[in-house]
């Protein structure tokens, strides 16, 4: 899709949250929400949103993702057209890859 060797990668595995009808979206590890924001905070845009490409599986997207102070994390939406290619579930893991 695109040319990652500018961007900084980031690996973690994280369960899908959300209702059958609704957004499913998944959060991000705190420790490594902590080193993103203390290196890319710069990068945010209104409601702590930052642009990144994701890939589950096969499948990459360009998406983004939020940091909410509630969770104090960063919160990464998975689009029901990136869940069905991928058979994604709630409460099932994923290896969720993202580039900064």
């Amino acid at each position: 899709m695109m040319d990652q060797a500018q961007k900084i990668t980031y690996q973690f595995t994280a369960t899908p949250l959300g209702d059958v009808s609704g957004w499913h979206f998944v959060l991000m590890p705190k420790d490594l929400a902590k080193e993103i924001r203390g290196n890319h905070k710069w990068q945010e845009e209104g409601w702590g949103r930052m642009k990144a490409t994701a890939k589950i599986g096969k499948t990459e997207w360009k998406t983004s993702i939020w940091f909410d102070t509630k969770h104090d994390t960063y919160l990464m939406p998975i689009k029901a057209e990136i869940r069905k290619k991928e058979k994604i579930k709630l409460n099932q893991s994923v290896d969720v890859i993202i580039w900064l």
